[in-house]
């Protein structure tokens, strides 16, 4: 794991690696390429953070992905979407307008409704429409998350998941197969037309503005431990994570007597 800056204090203000005064919610994005274990990586931090299992109005960290902000496909689009000739990963499919307003109303602790896009009909899901609450930290990922300056700039903490491109496209072509119903030839002919030049020119770049990288993505396993601990310090002063994740932890302990 790869990281910048060290711990100071600057006009009052306590920064730790780098990071000023946690704002509430803090603002995490989680950047990296196609199928590099962007979402595997915030699931384990939920995980450790002990929130899987707590009602969606009392989570303190929740997930959101890019995904959700893909444009809704036109009449000449979406023929080309299911021969696997558009381009899901150039910055022009992207909702960036929706996505800087969304981000910006859970900054200001302001509830909001999400998309959802159906990945098998190349659409928005009608009328179906996932509502966030406000938390303590918001997880954000996808593989443009950090291309758009006004997005990037929301961010109080950047991770970028760091997968060899051999790993990605296996586990690319295990799930659209297994969960979009995509045939190998397509898989395999939209991954070189347009995947992976694509990541070269927009995603790969954005590596640069990491905070954090993660080599070997979610199967880093200290890595990860090391951004959950940081996560818990930032948040101390703002949030009772921390003590809800020794609860967690301490009730899948059983005492034996001696």
């Amino acid at each position: 794991m790869a990281s910048s800056g060290k711990g100071d204090q600057t006009q009052g203000a306590v920064r730790v690696n780098g990071f000023n005064d946690v704002p509430k919610p803090f603002l995490i994005g989680v950047g990296g390429g196609t199928a590099s274990g962007k979402s595997t990586v915030c699931s384990k931090i939920m995980t450790e953070l002990g929130q899987n299992e707590i009602d969606q109005k009392q989570k303190q960290v929740v997930i959101i992905s890019q995904e959700s902000f893909y444009y809704p496909l036109s009449s000449t689009d979406e023929p080309r979407a299911s021969r696997g000739q558009y381009n899901f990963d150039h910055p022009s499919a992207v909702d960036d307008e929706l996505i800087l307003r969304t981000l910006s109303d859970l900054k200001c602790g302001k509830a909001v409704k999400i998309p959802e896009y159906d990945f098998v009909t190349h659409s928005r899901k009608p009328d179906a429409w996932r509502t966030v609450y406000p938390a303590d930290v918001i997880l954000f990922e996808g593989i443009l998350v950090f291309y758009f300056k006004d997005i990037r700039e929301l961010f109080d903490m950047k991770l970028f998941v760091d997968t060899d491109a051999d790993t990605r496209l296996s586990r690319r072509v295990v799930r659209d197969i297994e969960e979009r119903g995509r045939d190998l030839d397509q898989i395999l002919h939209q991954y070189t037309s347009l995947v992976k030049p694509a990541f070269e020119e927009f995603c790969l770049p954005t590596k640069k503005y990491a905070d954090v990288i993660i080599p070997r993505g979610a199967d880093n396993t200290v890595a990860i431990g090391l951004i959950v601990q940081h996560i818990e310090d930032l948040l101390k002063p703002n949030s009772n994570l921390c003590a809800k994740r020794l609860r967690h932890n301490s009730d899948s302990l059983v005492s034996r007597p001696h």
